[in-house]
C-alpha cells in the first residue's frame, strides 16, 4: 500500500460522499451481481456482497469509501452466498481486458505513451476481430477505460452469456494466434489476422535493415531477435533447430535483396533464402508482436470474475473507471477518448510539492505533464500528486 495513503482515503471520501442515486452506473441484473470492494490499509478484500438497489450500494460507499470497486461478470441466483457452488452461476458477461503491462517494449513509466498505444489496440481487436471476424454487434457492447493501464471491452449479446470457459479461451488463442499458420494466413483471403501477419512481415523486414545497414540500433534489434527465436525454438511447431546472432545477421543481408523479398510477398511457400534461413524468419514473423497485443486471457475466460465498477475511483493512481462511445475507441477519430483528461477525478486547485521515486517518469494528468527522475521536486495539481503518489512514483512533500 503507498506510503501516506490516508490523506488519499480522505479525498476518495469526499468523492464518494458527492455521489447521489442517479449519479450511480449499474451493471444489468444488478441485483444478481457479486461486488468486491478493497479496503485502504492493506486489509483484506470485502467480497460476497450483494445489493438490493442502488440506495443500498451507495450507503456502502458512504460509509466505507474503498481503495477500489468491483462486481462480477457473472450472474448468480444469490450472490451473497460465500461458497461459489452455492451462489447458483446463470451466465457470465464476455470481457475483453488490454492492459498495459502486457505491450512489448513500453516502459510503464512513459504513461502517456502506453494509454496511446493501448488504446490503439483495444480498437483494433474491436475493429479487426470482435466486430468482422466474430460478427459482435455494438448494441451489446460497452467500453470502458480501467482507471488505469488499460480498456475493457464488455460484450452483453444474450447469445454469448453462456459460454463456457473453454469456449471463450477458443475466442482468445484465435485472437492471440495460437495455432495459426502464418504463411497461409499472409497469402491467404483478406482477415484480420492478414492483416496483422503482413504488418508482421514489415516490421521484421524493417528491422532486419536496420541491422544490415549497421544502425545504432543494430545491436539491441539482434538481441531481441535472438531472444524471439531462443522463445520460437522452444516451441513445438517450430522447425529452427538453432539460431546464433550469425544467422540473423547472414538473414538480415540476404533481406536487402528485393528480388527475394517480392517472390516471398507474392508465394510465402517458397524458400527464397539459402538454408534455414527462411525458416528464421517465419518464426521472427510469429514471434514478433504483432498490432494487436495481449488480450488478458485470464479475464476472458474466467466465467465468475470481477470487473472494476464504472464510476468508481481506481485505488493506484485515482483515475475513475470511465464509459466511453465506441466510436470514441478509435485514436484516429476526430473526438478521440483522452483518459489522461476526462478520467479525472479530481480537479481542484490545490497544488502540492512531489518528489519522485522512481527515474525516467513521463505522466500527464489533464494538461500538466511530468518528466524526471528520483530526486526531482514538482508542484504539481493534487490530481497529478494523487496520481504519482498512488502510483509509487513520488511522495507528497510536507508543507
Amino acid at each position: 500500500m503507498t506510503e501516506g495513503w490516508s490523506r488519499f482515503a480522505l479525498r476518495f471520501a469526499e468523492y464518494y460522499q458527492s455521489l447521489s442515486v442517479d449519479d450511480l452506473w449499474t451493471p444489468p441484473r444488478f441485483r444478481s451481481r457479486e461486488w468486491m470492494f478493497i479496503p485502504w490499509g492493506g486489509k483484506p478484500p470485502d467480497r460476497h456482497r450483494g445489493f438490493s438497489d442502488k440506495r443500498e450500494l451507495l450507503h456502502y460507499l458512504h460509509h466505507k469509501a474503498p481503495h477500489s470497486c468491483f462486481h462480477s461478470t457473472a450472474y448468480y441466483n444469490d450472490p451473497s452466498e460465500r461458497n461459489m457452488v452455492d451462489k447458483g452461476w446463470m451466465g457470465a458477461d464476455l470481457i475483453f481486458d488490454l492492459d498495459g503491462d502486457h505491450l512489448p517494449g513500453v516502459s510503464d513509466t512513459d504513461f502517456p505513451k502506453m494509454i496511446e498505444l493501448v488504446q490503439e489496440q483495444a480498437w483494433r481487436l474491436w475493429s479487426e476481430f470482435l466486430e468482422p471476424e466474430f460478427g459482435f454487434r455494438e448494441q451489446y457492447v460497452q467500453i470502458t477505460f480501467s482507471g488505469h493501464r488499460g480498456f475493457h471491452i464488455h460484450v452483453r449479446d444474450p447469445a454469448y452469456l453462456h459460454l463456457d470457459s473453454n469456449a471463450r479461451r477458443q475466442l482468445v488463442n484465435y485472437i492471440r494466434g495460437e495455432g495459426v499458420n502464418v504463411q497461409d494466413v499472409f497469402s491467404g483471403y483478406e482477415s484480420g489476422w492478414k492483416s496483422r501477419v503482413q504488418l508482421g512481415v514489415d516490421d521484421v523486414l524493417l528491422k532486419l535493415r536496420a541491422i544490415s545497414d549497421g544502425s545504432d540500433e543494430k545491436t539491441s534489434l539482434l538481441t531481441e531477435f535472438h531472444e524471439v527465436m531462443k522463445q520460437r525454438i522452444r516451441h513445438p511447431d517450430c522447425s529452427v533447430k538453432s539460431c546464433s546472432k550469425a544467422k540473423l545477421q547472414k538473414l538480415a543481408k540476404l533481406s536487402q535483396d528485393e528480388g527475394r523479398i517480392q517472390r516471398l510477398r507474392e508465394d510465402s511457400s517458397l524458400r527464397v533464402f539459402p538454408g534455414d534461413s527462411t525458416s528464421i524468419f517465419w518464426e521472427l514473423v510469429k514471434g514478433t508482436p504483432l498490432p494487436i497485443g495481449e488480450t488478458d486471457e485470464a479475464v476472458t475466460v474466467d466465467v465468475k470474475r470481477v470487473i472494476r465498477w464504472v464510476g468508481s475511483l481506481h485505488g493506484k493512481c485515482g483515475l475513475r473507471v470511465t464509459e466511453l462511445p465506441l466510436t470514441r475507441l478509435d485514436p484516429d477519430s476526430s473526438n478521440a477518448f483522452d483518459p489522461l483528461s476526462e478520467a479525472v477525478a479530481f480537479t481542484g486547485n490545490n497544488s502540492m510539492k512531489v518528489e519522485l521515486t522512481s527515474d525516467d517518469v513521463i505522466a500527464r494528468v489533464s494538461d500538466f505533464e511530468v518528466d524526471g527522475g528520483t530526486g526531482d521536486v514538482f508542484e504539481v495539481p493534487e490530481s497529478m500528486a494523487t496520481f504519482l503518489s498512488l502510483k509509487g512514483w513520488g511522495n507528497v512533500q510536507s508543507t
